[in-house]
């Protein structure tokens, strides 16, 4: 089972398919370089779509030179898990991984 990720700019989303059916997508907006990613939905919890939606876009990213705010809980979590991504997090993101 092949996860296929692509950007979907017009509906503001990077998408993953498998065998051509979409199962699932991270909902962004790009702003000044910035990309804030709001949410993400899957349709198969614990299948490796949504973190290979994180790995292409955060991939993509730093490629384009942009920074991220994972609003995301998905996305947050995931970047506290990998701290090799954590340097795309831009400044006016909360501290991921600090106490209030």
């Amino acid at each position: 089972m092949a996860v296929e990720v692509t950007d979907a700019p017009d509906r503001q989303r990077w998408e993953a398919r498998i065998d051509g059916e979409l199962v699932g997508f991270a909902q962004y907006k790009r702003h000044d370089g910035v990309i804030t990613f709001f949410h993400t939905e899957v349709e198969r919890e614990g299948a490796g779509i949504g973190s290979a939606l994180v790995r292409a876009s955060l991939a993509a990213a730093r490629e384009a030179g942009e920074q991220v705010h994972p609003v995301c809980p998905f996305y947050a979590g995931w970047i506290e898990r990998h701290p090799d991504h954590k340097d795309l997090v831009h400044e006016s993101a909360p501290r991921l991984g600090e106490e209030d």
